[in-house]
């Protein structure tokens, strides 16, 4: 039986929601009328689609119940801590059910109904219905039916009003009140809730009350969570207590119940269950490291913490944490008659697994009479359990506490209609931004669009009002958007906003034209922007319609985070109670000074906190939180202070790595001093944004964004204001930013040899006018920053270059300092580097756009701290001196470098970026060089240096006039390219050759190479195939020949077997990691934790066509084609599998094969939707709903132009693999849409091929 197409399942394969596990879990009640409340994909500050958060969505006839029950059934559920979605308006909206409200039905897991008298009168009830028992039939969704003051006999049989209800329908629709009398008599079937009312029947209150549980044990039926403990120690007493209130909130709780030793091994059953647990509690009790049992369990706890994301939980009952984190006291004892009984090896895997759970956050129950009570912290526990369990929001902080109730009254104003414009308001650090994105993150799903600008003020300040709206209208949009005027009013822009329903999220906005510029009155109706400040002025001018005061967190809450911090544990210690309430009340529930005081406590004597204590007390209430934050800085030692204000001033958003290097070369012991700025949370390490607008495809596709320096606002402020207090004197600060203080020191040569360094964004000045001899004063100099902010040249917004014109000076620069670290000087106006200049401290050396013909005259033999030369786009430059001192330089980019003709002596270099017209010859003698671009150089030739590169990873011959790669025979193919991993060679419009590639190149692009025509691989018994290693993080494997028309038919051929090669080698290690599973239920919930921002292992294979070869794939017949053609229906086809033979370890793995015609291709986002059923033998069948992401398609736009005319596709993914279970047939349907669920494209035709693998 061909299942339905569901054309909502692009979301459930994103987030891998399958019938077995959709997690996190989601309730959906449905009601009457859902309105606007929309669910389209939406595109957030990371570009990755999330499922929804809404656990419960309420399906009512609002007429009949929407006053009294639902409202009633509403509080009881949101106070149990569901997510409970219901529309607001009710408003009609026809026969069909929107795309929007299909895709929020189909991501939930249990479904209520409430079936009132009027209920069936409402087509948008019957659509609901429908499609609910559609999603209990395909995904066994829980449906629960409420009965509300009528007969289910009534229901079953369309009887009483419903009767009347349905004969209206019917004069309007016949099919489609057919399907909704099914889906309305088949609800009532059900079991549910029979509400009579009545005298004689019981209360609502307690029909609630039962629904609310029956709901909540439903929900975790399926979060499991393991509970290791020392029998002997806490079985009678803690343990017990604890196993029973778990149970009673309705949890699966293993624990072995005999706990005997079983010897070296942990047991497959024991190791099964950690496995399939979502979180594990250790009761670590004094005699817990004595047994063998318990230390296997621990380790592989924290294995799966390691590689599923296992949430761990430590109870330190009766003994000290820092005892766990160094084995300390009983343990060190226990360990000790474990070394030597048990193999070294083994013990130490315990003792690596052990302390690392000591350095873990928990509750520290000390016991005694000042101790609290161990119900209280079992009531603690199993709420914060729960509270983990439902958590469907892990990317805004692990740390978050007690942002529920201000989160909750955010999102109460946000809904009313009359709230378009939404400010938070509060002091620096109380959670404003935090609050802001876990209500963006909570609602996002409900829009068209999305966007999350954050740090408004700094980017305005960076790159300019115009640039930051260009980027969030692009954005919006989903197009280029290049607006010139101050004033989008009567634009195109304009009327393409008023049309979209967005929410807009505007952080730190310090101006009110920044909201006027930005656009916020002409979002289309619906739409809705928060917009976070500190100035509560700004958002009244600035037209906000409802203000929430952001408060301090309460006392319950603040302990708790600054005991995060202060003593890593979620309690507060017993003999630190007063002390930390004191801190408490000091800090005014500022989480931002709570965690930067614990922190710098954290490790601390109680002397230490008493005197802290004492400092603050005597300071006024107004600076407290000021006091707190700067105690902290005058807690660190003299170079942990010189980082702090480094990196305040001048390193923020700065690549940590570079960063690190840098000031290893001013400080001794850095590394360690930015480790202590970090624990102390004075500065974090973040991710870089994922997405910036305006960068083309060649820059995205070989870039590996690195993580960067960040730092809250108040702390870069505090620190800037430490600088400024130094001196009154311009030219005595130890280090200039302010634009106005640069300009003057520059102008008028004010500098001394007390500046450090000088940060300045270019842009922002007028005319920089100086003279050569400006630095000769400043002999301390270290770091020198005259840059171009983000989104200004050398890149714009949308990729363009812009030349501003800068001064040139005819004469050489007569001074840099010897002590210099970093210099970045955007459009370097001189003609060399100081000839006084010694580089001999120098860690980078960018030059972007210069002027200069060359960088020194000298050849220096002393650059041993170069790392780093960054001379893109210097079209004058012709020499490259001689680097044989640079012993550790990594990379060079000399792209663009139109007069380039020489090359020194490269040997240690790892990356080579260059424009030059040929490879030079000393290339084949860098041993360490992993990445060579020479993207839209001149090269024709060079290949026989290219291939003897060791270690060579990644090249990219993008847009080069070559004809044939390689341009010559190497002797041996097997030493031909043996390291090379990615290839790309886009635009090559000349080309004609590739021959002898590589077999198991993980990603091979030549899009646009319309001039190619023979294809041919290397014999893959010469190569390895290693896929799943760590250099190739995100899994994508491609081979993508889009637009190459000339090909002949043997490379085609050549094409499709190397694809098929490859999925084959795929598909053995995909069913490997699989077979690791215990159950196929336990992959599904693992692999969203495993696979985060969906980084699911997959494999795209495009080239021209129209035919899919028979002898590799079960084809569609041709008179099926065309009758899915003329109708527009998804392709599907039907296959058998082979005879399973009693194997209990075979895996079936799919590749599909399709033909599309790109003409009209998806431009967001486009991915290929493959539904299939699997029908078993004696076991009934199995849907499943998965997809593969084309992105790598869509970016190619950027670079090559449309898609034109019919593409043949060969895909494959680790979600397409299945276990066994003697299945006999098999049903395919295909379509192609973007993550929105928008501009479906056809499929042509279709077929698939079933790997068999014994895993």
């Amino acid at each position: 039986m061909m299942m339905d197409i569901l054309r909502f399942s692009s979301y459930c394969k994103h987030k891998q929601l399958s019938k077995a596990n959709l997690f996190p879990r989601c309730i959906l009640l449905s009601f009457a009328s859902v309105s606007h409340y929309l669910f389209p994909f939406m595109e957030s500050s990371s570009s990755s689609p999330r499922p929804m958060k809404h656990q419960v969505f309420l399906s009512f006839r609002g007429e009949d119940t929407r006053l009294n029950f639902t409202s009633h059934l509403l509080k009881a559920l949101k106070d149990t801590g569901m997510n409970v979605f219901f529309d607001e308006e009710t408003l009609e909206r026809g026969e069909q059910i929107s795309p929007a409200l299909s895709n929020a039905i189909v991501a939930s897991n249990l479904s209520i109904i409430i079936l009132s008298k009027d209920y069936a009168s409402s087509k948008s009830c019957l659509a609901e219905v429908s499609w609910i028992m559609k999603c209990k039939r395909t995904q066994q969704q829980i449906v629960l039916p409420i009965f509300y003051h009528v007969d289910p006999s009534d229901v079953r049989n369309l009887g009483g009003s419903f009767k009347t209800s349905f004969i209206d329908h019917e004069s309007k629709s016949l099919d489609q009140v057919q399907r909704w009398k099914e889906a309305f008599a088949e609800v009532g079937k059900l079991k549910g809730w029979h509400i009579e009312g009545g005298k004689f029947d019981r209360p609502e209150t307690e029909y609630i009350k039962d629904i609310v549980e029956y709901v909540t044990k439903k929900l975790m039926k399926d979060k499991s969570v393991f509970l290791s403990f020392r029998g002997e120690d806490t079985r009678l007493n803690f343990t017990s207590h604890l196993l029973k209130a778990l149970k009673n909130r309705g949890l699966n709780v293993f624990f072995d119940e005999e706990k005997l030793e079983k010897g070296e091994q942990l047991s497959q059953a024991i190791s099964q269950a950690i496995a399939a647990s979502n979180l594990s509690i250790l009761v670590l009790s004094k005699d817990y490291a004595s047994s063998k049992s318990c230390l296997g369990e621990l380790s592989q706890i924290m294995k799966c913490k390691k590689t599923q994301g296992h949430i761990v939980l430590p109870i330190f009952y009766h003994v000290d944490p820092s005892h766990v984190r160094n084995i300390g006291g009983t343990f060190k004892t226990s360990f000790g008659e474990h070394e030597s009984k048990r193999p070294v090896d083994e013990v130490k895997r315990w003792k690596a697994a052990f302390t690392e759970v000591g350095t873990l956050k928990g509750w520290h129950i000390e016991g005694g009479k000042f101790d609290r009570s161990e119900t209280e912290y079992i009531k603690d526990v199993v709420g914060y359990v729960l509270k983990k369990l439902n958590s469907n929001c892990t990317s805004v902080s692990e740390e978050l506490v007690g942002i529920e109730y201000q989160k909750n009254a955010i999102l109460k104003l946000i809904k009313q209609k009359d709230c378009r414009v939404l400010g938070l308001w509060g002091m620096g650090g109380q959670g404003k931004t935090t609050l802001a994105e876990a209500v963006y993150k909570e609602i996002s799903s409900e829009f068209e669009s999305s966007w999350f600008l954050q740090n408004v003020r700094e980017k305005v300040e960076k790159q300019g009002k115009e640039s930051l709206r260009n980027q969030l209208f692009s954005k919006l949009l989903n197009s280029d958007v290049d607006i010139g005027t101050p004033c989008i009013k009567f634009t195109l822009t304009q009327k393409r906003l008023i049309n979209k329903k967005v929410l807009v999220v505007l952080d730190d906005v310090d101006d009110r034209d920044q909201i006027e510029y930005m656009g916020v009155e002409y979002f289309g109706d619906g739409s809705k922007t928060i917009i976070t400040s500190r100035d509560r002025q700004v958002l009244e001018s600035g037209g906000a319609d409802t203000i929430h005061e952001v408060k301090g967190l309460n006392e319950k809450d603040s302990l708790q985070l600054f005991s995060t911090f202060a003593l890593k544990q979620l309690n507060t210690a017993v003999g630190f109670q007063d002390l930390s309430r004191r801190f408490v009340k000091y800090t005014q529930g500022n989480p931002l000074a709570l965690k930067v005081l614990g922190s710098d406590l954290n490790k601390r004597s109680i002397n230490y906190w008493e005197s802290k204590v004492e400092k603050l007390k005597d300071c006024p209430p107004e600076k407290k939180i000021a006091e707190a934050l700067k105690s902290s800085y005058d807690g660190l030692d003299i170079v942990e202070q010189n980082i702090f204000l480094d990196i305040a001033c001048f390193f923020k958003g700065e690549p940590i790595k570079r960063t690190k290097l840098i000031l290893s070369g001013c400080y001794k012991g850095a590394d360690c001093g930015i480790n202590k700025l970090v624990d102390k949370c004075l500065i974090n390490v973040s991710s870089s944004p994922k997405f910036f607008p305006g960068w083309g495809y060649h820059i995205m596709r070989n870039l590996t964004l690195p993580d960067i320096i960040d730092m809250h606002d108040t702390l870069e402020e505090m620190g800037k204001d430490i600088v400024c207090q130094e001196s009154k004197t311009l030219g005595k600060c130890s280090r200039l930013w302010n634009l106005k203080h640069v300009e003057e020191v520059l102008k008028y040569n004010k500098g001394t040899d007390r500046i450090r360094g000088i940060k300045l964004d270019m842009p922002r000045m007028d005319n920089l006018s100086f003279q050569p001899s400006v630095f000769k004063n400043m002999t301390n100099l270290r770091y020198v920053f005259f840059h171009f902010a983000s989104g200004s040249p050398p890149y714009s917004f949308g990729g363009k270059l812009k030349y501003y014109k800068l001064p040139i000076f005819n004469l050489d620069i007569k001074s840099i300092p010897d002590e210099l670290r970093y210099l970045r000087w955007d459009y370097y106006p001189f003609k060399s580097l100081s000839t006084n200049f010694n580089p001999k401290n120098l860690v980078a050396l960018i030059l972007q756009h210069g002027n200069m013909e060359q960088l020194w005259n000298k050849d220096h033999q002393d650059l041993v701290y170069l790392r780093e030369i960054n001379i893109f786009g210097c079209k004058n430059l012709k020499k490259i001196p001689n680097l044989l001192g640079a012993l550790n330089l990594k990379t060079l980019d000399c792209e663009e470098c139109e007069s380039l003709v020489e090359l020194g002596c490269l040997d240690h270099l790892t990356s080579l970026e260059t424009g030059i017209k040929e490879v030079p010859f000393f290339v084949k003698l860098l041993d360490r060089l992993q990445r060579l671009t020479l993207t839209k150089s001149m090269v024709k030739d060079g290949s026989s240096n290219i291939s003897k590169l060791k270690s060579q990873k990644n090249l990219d011959l993008s847009g080069c006039p070559i004809v044939k790669f390689p341009t010559v025979d190497v002797p041996s193919p097997s030493l031909r390219f043996k390291s090379l991993k990615y290839m790309h060679m886009g635009g090559c419009t000349s080309l004609k050759l590739l021959s002898e590639l590589p077999p198991y190149l993980h990603q091979l692009d030549v899009h646009g190479c319309r001039s190619l025509e023979k294809v041919s691989f290397a014999d893959q018994n010469l190569y390895q195939f290693d896929s799943l290693d760590d250099d190739n993080d995100d899994n994508e494997f491609f081979m993508l020949f889009c637009n190459c028309f000339n090909l002949n038919q043997e490379s085609t051929n050549n094409i499709e077997a190397n694809a098929m090669l490859k999925i084959g080698s795929l598909a053995k290690e995909w069913a490997a990691t699989y077979a690791g599973k215990s159950r196929a239920k336990e992959w599904a919930a693992t692999s969203a934790r495993k696979y985060r921002h969906d980084n699911s292992s997959y494999f795209i294979c495009c080239f021209p066509g129209n035919k899919i070869s028979a002898n590799k794939f079960n084809c569609q017949s041709m008179d099926c084609q065309s009758i899915y053609s003329s109708l527009r229906m998804a392709p599907s086809l039907s296959l058998k599998i082979a005879p399973n033979g009693g194997s209990g370890r075979r895996f079936l793995v799919f590749a599909i094969c399709i033909v599309v015609d790109l003409t009209c291709y998806p431009r967001r986002y486009p991915q290929c939707i493959c539904e299939y059923e699997l029908t078993a033998d004696r076991f009934g069948y199995e849907k499943r709903t998965t997809g593969i992401s084309m992105l790598g398609l869509r970016k190619a736009r950027h670079y090559m132009g449309d898609h034109v005319g019919d593409h043949v596709f060969i895909l494959s993914s680790n979600n397409m693999v299945k276990k066994d279970q003697n299945y006999v047939m098999a049903s395919f349907q295909f379509y192609i849409n973007d993550w929105a669920g928008e501009k479906e494209i056809q499929v042509e035709r279709c077929g698939v091929h079933v790997f068999y693998v014994d895993a």
